[in-house]
């Protein structure tokens, strides 16, 4: 099944934005939803965070698992809860991972 990214783009806008066509998206989505588990990480700067989270995301995928990572930092002075895209530190963090204790 090929993913039409345009569409998608233009689903997750409709649904940003509020626009009337997205309930409907909605309620279709939460129809097929069902319950996950969420694990939260939280600390200061430079404890370690990113790493551990990509240790453990390396472990659940080795194991057949599908896994997903939201990095948000609240605190942020701009929008109070920033998602934050932190694709180079994970990726390093993941080789360093697959090399090290994490693989073990």
């Amino acid at each position: 099944m090929a993913i039409d990214i345009r569409h998608v783009a233009r689903t997750l806008s409709a649904v940003e934005n509020r626009r009337p066509e997205a309930a409907e998206v909605l309620q279709r989505a939460y129809a097929q939803a069902s319950p996950v588990p969420v694990i939260g990480l939280t600390g200061p700067p430079g404890a370690g965070k990113s790493t551990c989270s990509t240790c453990w995301r390396w472990h659940w995928a080795q194991a057949g698992e599908r896994v997903a990572v939201v990095a948000v930092d609240p605190s942020s002075p701009y929008t109070g809860g920033a998602v934050l895209g932190d694709r180079f530190r994970m990726d390093r963090a993941s080789a360093h991972c697959q090399t090290s204790s994490c693989a073990a």
